[in-house]
């Protein structure tokens, strides 16, 4: 009977594996469905056969593209304009539900993310200094990993020493509140100091976060870092489940808690601050995301990294749809993300208030 039951129970694991890659694969295909769609959506609306016809000559207009020759109305919107910005929703939209998810499990806590752990606000501030110094994107990418990082890294320190080596979920969250109110003051002095004709309406732009400035080169930058860090996050899936437990029974298992930790640290605040120095700050991803993954998925994070990589992915898609067609003016999509990510979470906590798993 023992024998039955753990081929019963094997069995299951098998099957609920097999669910987790269907599902991803629908996720994903999902994701490349909405894209495409979106190519047609904003205010110089294309017909669904009109968009085809124009992506089928995809080659020849890239090709004009890369040699500066001349593109029909259609080709330049696409190609040109909303091409890169939907590739560029794509990336960021899954580097930070991503990243909330490493987060979320490095911290064994379900309300730590970029957001509320400091990262946005540091790389916002990081940002915004090299702005304020009129400083190359390269600059500006290194200063916001710089400020991410360090600010995580002070949540870290203090949330662990006030709470005597175990950063509970109470303790971690108000030295997160409090680290991003220090870089939020911070933002707000270099805001107060930058000139108000040449970098402050730039840097507050920044802040409010947007897709409408992405071009091709803002895409070639980013995409390897975010590669990079994706590839390595997602290869410490395993290390993450462990992380999830106790530091005693993570290190009864032969694994050195404390390097994984950085490394996983290191590895999502890399791709928040690079996603934050391309697109400005855009909030609610990376917490609310990985929520409703790991209600579907679980909280195996074998199949919630790529699933909170896809469902962010489509999610920050469908809000540059809506930032950029529901209004004649467009509005930042920072604003629309914590207004629908906001309530979300509310209802999030009121449906797991009696437990998160």
């Amino acid at each position: 009977m023992p024998q039955a039951e753990r081929a019963t129970g094997q069995r299951q694991a098998k099957s609920a594996v097999r669910l987790g890659g269907y599902g991803l694969l629908a996720l994903a295909l999902l994701a490349l469905a909405v894209a495409t769609v979106s190519l047609a959506v904003g205010r110089f609306s294309i017909d669904v056969p009109l968009l085809l016809s124009t992506l089928v000559q995809s080659p020849s207009a890239i090709g004009h593209l890369i040699r500066g020759e001349a593109l029909g109305n259609e080709e330049l919107v696409v190609f040109k304009m909303r091409l890169p910005r939907i590739l560029a929703a794509l990336i960021i939209g899954g580097a930070m539900g991503m990243a909330g998810a490493a987060f979320q499990g490095m911290f064994r806590n379900p309300m730590v993310s970029p957001d509320l752990l400091g990262a946005t606000w540091g790389a916002g501030f990081g940002a915004a200094c090299a702005m304020l110094f009129s400083l190359p994107m390269a600059v500006i990418t290194g200063s916001a990993f710089l400020g991410g990082l360090v600010a995580v890294l002070l949540t870290y320190i203090f949330s662990s020493t006030l709470g005597r080596g175990s950063a509970n979920i109470t303790t971690l969250v108000l030295t997160g509140v409090v680290i991003s109110a220090l870089f939020q003051a911070l933002i707000s002095i270099t805001k107060y100091v930058a000139d108000p004709y040449s970098q402050l309406p730039g840097i507050t732009f920044f802040l409010m976060g947007g897709l409408s400035g992405i071009t091709w080169n803002d895409i070639a930058f980013i995409l390897a870092p975010v590669l990079a860090g994706s590839v390595v996050l997602y290869s410490l899936r395993w290390r993450i489940n462990i992380l999830s437990l106790d530091d005693d029974e993570s290190r009864s298992l032969g694994m050195d808690t404390q390097k994984v930790r950085i490394l996983v640290i290191v590895c999502a605040t890399l791709i928040s601050a690079v996603c934050v120095a391309v697109s400005g700050m855009i909030g609610w991803v990376g917490l609310v995301i990985p929520h409703l993954m790991r209600m579907v998925f679980g909280p195996d994070y074998r199949r919630l990294l790529p699933a909170s990589f896809l469902a962010g992915a489509l999610y920050l898609v469908l809000m540059d749809d809506i930032a950029r067609g529901m209004f004649s003016m467009e509005i930042p999509i920072g604003i629309l993300t914590a207004l629908v990510g906001a309530p979300v979470f509310l209802f999030l906590l009121f449906r797991y208030k009696g437990g998160w798993r």
